[in-house]
């Protein structure tokens, strides 16, 4: 497999060897979430109303590991699970799910994750999420806040 190139230095390349796929920086179990993406324009105009974290899969009726869909808000479950979000996308061409599980924002034409906290159309809905799961509201960071702690890395690090 070729890298992906993408818009913005930071962000992780695929890469392929020994017959595994490895994101850049996921050996060290950090992958950094884009700050935008080009395929948003096809999400649900009513992020603020969706299913409650818990509700099984549409199809299977899993219980666990399930995304709701942000284009049609079909909750379904993961690939590790029977694959049906990922089906989902491969018949309907929905691009863009987030995880009940961990909060994460992914983006099928990407194969990116994405992140909620930072781009705005994506804020809503994972603000609800987190209040459905956690009960109270998240705390939100900025890309300038992500700037400046890149930043003092850097400074603290001699670059």
């Amino acid at each position: 497999m070729a890298q992906h190139g993408s818009s913005s230095s930071s962000l992780p390349m695929i890469r392929e060897g020994d017959d595994e796929l490895f994101l850049d920086g996921s050996e060290s179990g950090w992958v950094e979430a884009r700050t935008h993406c080009d395929h948003l324009d096809s999400l649900s105009s009513d992020l603020i109303h969706i299913p409650p974290p818990g509700t099984p899969c549409n199809r299977c009726q899993h219980p666990d590991e399930n995304w709701l869909c942000l284009c049609c808000k079909d909750v379904l479950c993961s690939r590790f699970v029977n694959r049906h979000m990922l089906e989902h996308y491969q018949q309907q061409h929905h691009n863009v799910a987030l995880s009940y599980s961990d909060l994460s924002v992914w983006c099928f034409s990407c194969d990116a994750y994405l992140d909620a906290q930072v781009i705005q159309s994506l804020r809503p809905v994972y603000e609800t999420a987190y209040i459905l799961k956690f009960g109270n509201a998240p705390p939100f960071r900025t890309i300038e806040h992500q700037q400046s702690v890149d930043k003092e890395t850097d400074a603290s690090s001699g670059k």
